[in-house]
């Protein structure tokens, strides 16, 4: 976790401990806004610190500035201590089960005195919560759900495996509707999404929820109305929340709902501000509806042209608009080829031809086999012996398959001191040198990447921070740094597609652009399927406001330097 990471998080526990306390509703709302725009910060805290331009930032006030410049200086702050002094560590972490926000738990904390999951637990148990302000017997069975998805670790699921469920559940529905789409922030395709939303329209809308309602692996039907239905489905256990609207409000629904919610409210005060009103119904002007039968009329009713939903986030998206300065984002079309693919010589499941085929459906022009290094046992990493013979089989294999240049690559170990995996005369062989942690996380990360960046043959730095998604927060790394250098040194930064890492996150790949990084989409496919992953890195590279030109996978070749030959 980097500095703002870190600074972030304690906001948003404060904004927490103070909500449960039943503080000022501003103060609350002003660090969780502190919270977000450090979050969302490409740059880093300490350099605008050193600079002083904390108050500079939006939403960063005197005082803010004060606290984060008290805590880069002691490792301490005052104002964290303060407001979790009197909460116990378990009852902040009950903010984590769905359903039970800050004013839940402070109800429950001065009504019954829970204090943990177990606490919580108890009482569900006891029969006492139905008789609590605003509770009642569906409101209790919800949180009793909500700790189960809790303990399952389902509270949130990546990107990867949410996209595959909303798909699989609107190609079922497709046939009933006339218009249907994912909203939300699956729609903004960020990395993790708790509840999947729905959004569809039709002639027949009870047809489209009857339908929604009796699909294939429905394992609860939570709520069910005219306009709205939610579902839990097996045996993810994750809501699914449709809404269905008519098709004249079709438009300003789906932008109302993608969010995100500081973009709308953004939006919202500009069309004030323009003599409109936008609500999910559509856009107006006194009592007349002028639009919002689809995005694009909202949007350009405020004279603004159509904003991707991976922008609306509000990180300048709509001032960048306003100037029509926004860019023109990468796409998949855009993409030539991977640069991070396992095959059956490592722990991949397919052999080169099956790769070079599936990468000349995909419409590639080249595809790098990138096997793991000796060290990586556990994935049976190539000897030197095993890497030559690779090398000779993609030699047979490339004639056979003149429109996709195999490029001959591997993913090297970083060891312990820095040094690679492969001798220099076994890396001056290959086209692409990928150089990963994959070992000793916690020892010297920084100093072994940077190393890694020095040698005048790695290309590439494999998934930088080293985090999972699902249950790995990422190495004790200095980013910052390790751009600086590679920016000097022309060597890319790995975008990693593989829904559990996407790492480079979206934050860091515009902080790497902005220093000059140049960056590199690479699934990770260890087989023919996880290919597709790559659209989950072009989502990433998109939320970063990346165009093609900042993306090496989108040139039709790769040149690559002088090699030094090393015996």
């Amino acid at each position: 976790m980097n500095k703002n990471e870190e600074i972030a998080s304690l906001f948003q526990q404060i904004a927490d401990a103070l909500e449960i306390k039943g503080e000022n509703p501003f103060r609350v709302n002003a660090y969780r806004q502190a919270a977000r725009v450090l979050s969302e910060l490409s740059e880093d805290i300490r350099v605008l610190l050193q600079q002083g331009k904390l108050t500079e930032i939006q939403g960063i006030g005197p005082a803010m500035a004060e606290k984060i410049e008290e805590y880069l200086a002691t490792g301490k702050m005052a104002k964290y201590q303060e407001a979790l002094s009197g909460l116990s560590p378990g009852l902040l972490a009950l903010l984590q089960i769905p359903g039970m926000g800050p004013k839940t738990v402070s109800l429950l904390h001065k009504k019954l005195q829970v204090n943990s999951l177990e606490d919580l637990e108890r009482e569900l148990n006891s029969g006492r919560l139905e008789a609590l302000p605003g509770f009642g017997r569906k409101k209790v069975e919800n949180l009793r759900k909500g700790l189960q998805v809790y303990r399952q670790g389902q509270a949130r699921i990546p990107l990867g495996p949410a996209l595959t469920i909303v798909r699989r559940m609107v190609e079922m529905l497709s046939g009933s509707s006339s218009q249907i789409s994912p909203a939300g922030s699956l729609r903004r395709f960020k990395e993790t999404v708790g509840d999947i939303d729905i959004l569809a329209t039709g002639r027949d809308l009870n047809l489209i929820i009857e339908k929604f309602t009796h699909l294939p692996g429905v394992q609860e039907v939570i709520a069910r109305g005219e306009t709205k239905a939610s579902v839990r489905i097996a045996p993810e256990g994750l809501q699914v929340d449709l809404r269905v609207v008519a098709e004249d409000s079709y438009g300003a629904a789906l932008q109302y709902f993608t969010g995100s919610k500081a973009h709308n409210i953004k939006l919202r005060s500009l069309a004030v501000s323009s003599g409109y009103k936008i609500n999910e119904y559509g856009v107006f002007r006194g009592q007349k509806r002028v639009g919002g039968k689809t995005e694009e009329e909202v949007y350009r009713n405020l004279r603004l042209p159509f904003i991707p939903p991976e922008l609306r986030e509000d990180r300048g998206e709509i001032e960048a608009a306003l100037k029509q300065e926004l860019p023109q984002l990468i796409t998949m079309s855009d993409i030539q080829g991977d640069f991070h693919v396992h095959s059956h010589y490592s722990d991949g499941k397919d052999d080169l031809r099956g790769l070079a085929e599936a990468a000349r459906k995909r419409g590639y022009k080249w595809l790098a086999i990138a096997d793991h290094s000796v060290s990586v046992k556990y994935a049976h990493g190539l000897t030197s012996d095993d890497l030559m013979k690779k090398l000779e089989e993609i030699d047979q294999v490339q004639r056979e398959f003149p429109d996709v240049w195999l490029l001959k690559a591997a993913e090297v170990d970083i060891l312990p001191d820095g040094k690679l995996d492969y001798p220099d005369w076994l890396l001056s062989r290959l086209d692409v040198v990928i150089a990963a942690i994959h070992q000793g996380f916690s020892k010297n990360v920084t100093e072994r990447v940077i190393a890694a960046i020095e040698h005048p043959l790695v290309d590439i730095i494999a998934h930088p921070t080293g985090r999972l998604l699902t249950g790995r927060s990422g190495y004790q790394i200095d980013l910052e740094k390790v751009m600086e250098r590679a920016a000097e040194r022309s060597v890319a930064l790995e975008i990693n597609a593989y829904f559990d890492r996407l790492d480079l996150n979206d934050v860091n790949a515009a902080r790497a652009k902005s220093l000059g990084v140049p960056l590199a989409i690479g699934t990770d496919a260890h087989s023919q399927a996880m290919l597709s992953y790559m659209e989950l890195g072009v989502a990433t590279a998109r939320r970063a406001w990346l165009t093609k030109n900042d993306i090496l996978n989108t040139r039709p070749w790769i040149k690559r330097g002088k090699r030094t030959n090393v015996s």
